[in-house]
């Protein structure tokens, strides 16, 4: 027998795991009428539109000469993605609790499909919505694609890890739930979605740039737009918070999971 065949029926045990988890969890959320699955990309683009039309209808981008459209579509699906990550997982351990019972089916793996559902939903919403603008001439191609692409993975990076540690905090407490629902919606203002870090005081610079989210739009937009904009990130940092972030994760839903057999 091969040396690697263990690991190899291990992955092909973990992949049909999670496979049956992602069926189970689209045909919970979103049913098999209507568009089914597709509301997976369908509602965080209707959120995204909503934000697109408030924007352009207020000329949101005071003193700017930034395309109004392609700046919302950049921030609000940079916002969707680290925000839904976090707000599927908490919780998710209470409401899959029976699946637990199965020998192969793991807490990593319920945040796991949670998770992975949301970024796919999100980086498709953001890939759909800037066709479709750019098609119409609303919005220009990026002019650094893999800039654009590097961001876009720091941020998913930070919305895993940050599930995770929502995740497994809120199987110890259900108050995690009640406040992170608050915060993720004090955080949208600041969270760089809708300011370039170029725009604000030397002071409150220094504050924004504390939070990891605001480095991935600010490489987001360093990349779509080029030398149209002045861009502060540090992308050591960034790496360093999602490490931290995921590594605090990793060990709290290990807790989460002994909580879980203990009841």
């Amino acid at each position: 027998m091969s040396s690697d065949a263990p690991l190899r029926k291990s992955l092909i045990v973990q992949s049909r795991v999670l496979h049956a988890l992602m069926m189970r969890e689209v045909i919970t959320r979103f049913g098999r009428d209507n568009l089914g699955a597709l509301w997976l990309i369908a509602e965080p683009m209707i959120f995204t539109l909503g934000i697109v039309t408030l924007w352009t209808a207020t000329g949101w981008v005071h003193g700017s000469s930034l395309p109004i459209t392609a700046f919302a579509v950049t921030g609000y699906s940079s916002v969707l993605l680290w925000r839904n990550c976090s707000t599927r997982a908490i919780s998710a351990l209470d409401v899959n609790l029976p699946l637990l019972f199965h020998r192969n089916v793991k807490a990593i793996d319920v945040f796991l499909t949670r998770t992975v559902l949301e970024i796919a939903g999100a980086t498709g919403s953001f890939a759909v919505l800037s066709m479709f603008f750019i098609s119409i001439g609303w919005m220009e191609l990026p002019l650094d694609m893999m800039q654009v692409i590097f961001g876009w993975l720091m941020l998913a990076w930070f919305g895993a890890a940050l599930a995770l540690v929502m995740g497994a905090f809120s199987a110890h407490s259900h108050v995690v739930e009640k406040l992170w629902q608050p915060a993720a919606y004090l955080f949208f203002p600041i969270s760089g979605a809708a300011f370039m870090v170029d725009w604000l005081s030397p002071s409150f610079k220094a504050v924004v740039l504390l939070l990891p989210m605001v480095h991935g739009v600010e490489i987001l937009r360093g990349g779509y737009f080029g030398n149209a904009v002045t861009t502060h990130f540090d992308v050591g940092y960034m790496v360093t918070c999602n490490l931290v972030f995921s590594f605090l994760g990793l060990l709290l839903v290990r807790n989460a999971s002994q909580k879980v057999q203990e009841r």
